[in-house]
């Protein structure tokens, strides 16, 4: 057989693997051996045996001489050798067809692996894209958990109304309250400008009466300056006649 070298393992790690022949010539040495039989071990091989036979039993058929006994007795041997060598025959064939019928079965099985194979990956694609819809059916279901948590966390509708209610007619009051501001502040605005136009008026009034008094004063004051001129010059010719 062939001299191949032993995998050897130890503490994780594997030696390599060298071979006295490659593939193809352990191949054909096997092949050859089957076919003729021969072994390594110690022995004639078993061809070589049946062509001695059959040797031994031709040249004595070709001698003249009376050797019928020893013919029939090398017919027998050869016979029985052929019967030795045919049973070895008759068994590889058995293990050939055995083997034959097991690479069939092992081609079948290795095209139902592959098929298997070939399912399994369509089934991982299949699985990967149900596992990504099945992440993105989380999310939404954790993001409507999350939003409905904060739902919990607000007043019922009743009171949300109710408080929207309560903020418009506040907002209705406010801008009505606005409104009469607005119409009081121009109300006012109106007001106070009359009031200024009142204030200048009088003011113009005021000036002109005072205006007037002085005129009258001044009028007085010189009526009274030239009656008193008069009461002078009066008396200055009465002592003069005197």
């Amino acid at each position: 057989m062939l001299a191949k070298g032993r995998k050897l393992a130890g503490r994780g790690e594997e030696m390599s693997t060298h071979y006295a022949f490659g593939p193809q010539e352990d191949d054909a040495i096997i092949k050859h051996r089957l076919l003729t039989r021969t072994t390594t071990t110690r022995g004639e091989p078993p061809l070589k045996k049946l062509q001695k036979k059959f040797m031994s039993f031709a040249t004595e058929i070709e001698k003249d001489a009376d050797n019928l006994s020893d013919c029939e007795r090398l017919c027998k041997a050869f016979l029985q050798e052929i019967n030795t060598f045919e049973l070895p025959l008759l068994k590889s064939k058995v293990v050939v067809d055995a083997n034959i019928r097991e690479k069939e079965s092992f081609n079948e099985l290795r095209v139902e692996i592959e098929r298997q194979i070939l399912q399994a990956q369509t089934d991982i694609e299949d699985l990967k894209k149900q596992l990504v819809q099945s992440k993105i059916e989380r999310q939404h279901k954790e993001e409507c958990e999350a939003i409905r948590k904060l739902i919990s966390l607000q007043p019922p509708r009743s009171e949300t109304e109710r408080l929207i209610a309560d903020l418009e007619k506040e907002i209705a009051d406010l801008e009505a309250e606005n409104v009469a501001c607005v119409r009081t502040l121009e109300l006012r605005k109106k007001q106070f400008a009359l009031l200024l136009h009142v204030v200048e008026e009088l003011q113009i009034s005021i000036e002109d009466e005072q205006k007037s008094i002085a005129d009258e004063l001044r009028a007085v004051a010189e009526e009274q300056k030239m009656s008193i001129e008069e009461s002078s010059g009066g008396a200055s010719d009465a002592m003069a006649v005197d």
